[in-house]
């Protein structure tokens, strides 16, 4: 894709939050070039908070963003199909401190994509091009970017569980097999964890229309998985959501092992912080051509 992107239409959704079980409404509006995906929360005189590495507040159960004492959380799901489908510019307007969580997966999200339709503009893309390997490790736990011409990524995780032991993903992101292979990917818990969860003042909007919750030896869902490695797949969704904390889109091969969303932004904010570790470049300038190409990314987003 050589030029920057935003929405054709404003479209809108509805929810609670996640975490805070909170009703919540946004709408996803086209921004000008240049702008980047911005929060303006409605509820609070359409106060704007960038989607950016530099207003990372929290990053426990979820990625939460603040400016001024102001709060935007549960942000990576929205931000994941964003970075994915190729937008590069929105206005999110919120009317409370959650994203809403839909179906607990980024497929809502693609669906609003397509409703609204795909802009592009005439300035040129920029793209973050990792110049040699960075990774972050800690006790066990690694995540690592190596340089390539394309973004891909390779997701381990092991939940010691029957249906979510050790598992294993690996893709080259394009919008088309982002919306097929990894978006339907739902958040997901565990039963046992349920109760010291609540005690921590979280999860009090999910429910299994909006997660995946295993038993010790099952699930609970009726419908059951949507893939075999459901959890994987969305450990992916939630790198790429933080992975947008960059501002500009990826090039390089992301390969993280059993990490969560404190090591993402902490990878990201070491990228951020050496300049010598990237380089910022257009289509043209690439040695090579990223899979990406308009034609297939138009016919996807539309």
């Amino acid at each position: 894709m050589r030029f920057e992107t935003t929405g054709q239409r404003p479209v809108a959704a509805s929810g609670i939050g996640l975490h805070s079980g909170v009703p919540v409404s946004i709408r996803i509006l086209p921004a000008p070039v240049s702008t980047g995906v911005v929060f303006l929360r409605s509820d609070l005189g359409n106060f704007p908070i960038p989607a950016s590495w530099r207003y990372v507040a929290r990053v426990s159960y979820a990625t939460s963003l603040m400016r001024q004492g102001v709060l935007i959380s549960t942000i990576e799901h929205l931000l994941s199909v964003f970075y994915s489908m190729g937008i590069d510019n929105a206005y999110v307007e919120i009317d409370n401190l959650e994203v809403p969580i839909l179906d607990g997966s980024g497929r809502p999200f693609v669906e609003l994509i397509r409703e609204a339709g795909i802009r592009t503009y005439r300035t040129r893309r920029k793209y973050l091009h990792v110049r040699r390997p960075v990774s972050v490790e800690e006790r066990g736990k690694r995540i690592s970017i190596l340089p390539a011409e394309t973004f891909g990524l390779t997701c381990e995780t092991d939940y010691r569980h029957p249906l979510a032991g050790p598992q294993s993903f690996e893709m080259e992101v394009t919008p088309q097999r982002y919306a097929a292979d990894i978006a339907p990917a739902r958040t997901f818990g565990f039963d046992y964890e349920l109760d010291q969860m609540r005690d921590m003042g979280l999860i009090r909007g999910a429910s299994l229309a909006n997660a995946v919750c295993f038993t010790r030896d099952g699930i609970l869902n009726p419908e059951g998985l949507r893939f075999p490695d459901e959890c994987c797949r969305h450990k992916a969704l939630d790198l790429i959501g933080d992975l947008a904390l960059l501002g500009k889109p990826l090039l390089g091969h992301v390969i993280a092992e059993r990490a969560g969303h404190a090591m993402h932004a902490a990878l990201v904010a070491r990228i951020m912080s050496d300049p010598s570790l990237y380089e910022l470049l257009t289509f043209d300038q690439l040695p090579s051509r990223p899979v990406q190409a308009n034609a297939v990314f138009q016919a996807v987003a539309t």
